[in-house]
C-alpha cells in the first residue's frame, strides 16, 4: 500500500465518522431550487462532485 493511498483512506474514515455524526435534516437552497435532505447526504454529495472534479482535471491529454 502507498502512502497516497493511506491518505485516501484515512480522509473517507473521517468522512464516515462525520457523516455519521451530522444527520440532521437541513434546507439546500439552488438557484429556484430548494428542498430538504439529510445533511449526512449533502456531506456525500459534496465529495462525491468534488472527487469527480479532481478526477476530470487529473486527465491529461497526450
Amino acid at each position: 500500500m502507498t502512502w497516497k493511498w493511506i491518505v485516501i483512506v484515512t480522509i473517507l474514515i473521517i468522512l464516515i465518522v462525520f457523516t455519521a455524526q451530522n444527520y440532521e435534516p437541513v434546507q439546500i437552497r439552488f438557484l429556484a431550487w430548494s428542498f430538504k435532505s439529510s445533511l449526512a447526504v449533502t456531506i456525500f454529495i459534496s465529495l462525491v462532485i468534488g472527487f469527480l472534479t479532481g478526477l476530470l482535471m487529473g486527465i491529461r491529454k497526450d
